[in-house]
């Protein structure tokens, strides 16, 4: 749908480092595109601060730079030199993006440098605010009232679940589970348990029962984002795949140890054709 070679900067680094959400931002009206790349790079950051860290501490510091970073912009003091630091001080600047948004999915991620999640409501917390928060941001800067945001935080969510249990063979490969503590308890089984063998059945089960928590806020979203405006819908759209992926996870034929299948045609038919009919 792009022509590589005629990508931006922050184009081809959404397009690198998260093809899902640069497939959707393709939707946004020509002018508004930029912003969603320099947004999807930017969330990207933040989404690597505990895997490019030695250690939780670095990890946390690496948060706080891009803390400062937003809190800078809406002062006298010069951009930081950096890829996206940079552009992202000059939306802030020009009222592109909401540096209150951005502050909370930086806040977001504060659970990932955890040992584990604790509980259910500790997950929901964490993928409202990071996952939901970027589409909450790329809602508002293409033009979503104020009356739609609480349905894009909960499509975001949805597909922020989906993509933590789509990731969590690479998660065992790092040694840690994202698997709230407390739903494993129920079966007998803790974090690191989840994390050494994925196969069990215990966290088949919890991966089942996330998958629907997912597919409820997808409800949740659809029903309270009604009459997003058209402008706006690529916002949503990260929600259709949301729902191929938590409708095959919730299958009991699913196996949360093996690799998530690669996105092919149906997909991009799912967000083209969302696109199409103006539904996320």
């Amino acid at each position: 749908m792009a022509d590589p070679a005629a990508l931006s900067p922050l184009a081809e680094l959404a397009r690198r480092n998260d093809p899902d959400r640069f497939l959707c931002a393709l939707f946004a009206p020509p002018a508004q595109r930029e912003i969603l790349f320099l947004l999807v790079a930017f969330n990207h950051e933040l989404a690597r601060a505990r895997q490019a860290a030695s250690n939780t501490m670095t990890a946390l510091i690496r948060l706080q730079w891009w803390r400062d970073a937003v809190d800078e912009a809406a002062t006298d003091a010069p951009p930081r030199r950096h890829e996206v630091a940079t552009p992202l001080a000059a939306a802030l600047r020009e009222g592109r993006l909401d540096g209150e948004t951005l502050q909370g999915m930086i806040d977001a991620r504060e659970a990932e440098m955890e040992e584990d999640i604790p509980s259910l409501p500790a997950l929901l917390a964490y993928l409202r605010g990071s996952a939901g928060g970027f589409s909450v941001a790329a809602g508002r800067a293409l033009g979503a009232g104020p009356e739609h945001l609480a349905g894009l935080q909960a499509l975001g969510a949805a597909y922020g679940m989906a993509a933590l249990l789509r990731g969590i063979p690479s998660q065992a490969m790092q040694g840690r589970s994202l698997l709230p503590a407390d739903l494993l308890a129920e079966r007998k089984l803790t974090p690191s348990d989840a994390a050494r063998d994925p196969r069990q059945n215990g966290t088949a089960e919890v991966v089942r029962a996330l998958a629907a928590e997912g597919q409820r806020l997808l409800a949740e979203g659809r029903a309270r984002a009604k009459g997003l405006p058209r402008p706006a819908l690529a916002a949503a759209l990260p929600a259709r795949l949301a729902a191929r992926d938590l409708a095959r996870l919730a299958s009991t034929a699913n196996d949360p140890a093996q690799p998530p299948p690669p996105r092919g045609l149906g997909d991009r038919l799912a967000v083209i054709w969302g696109g199409m009919v103006g539904r996320g």
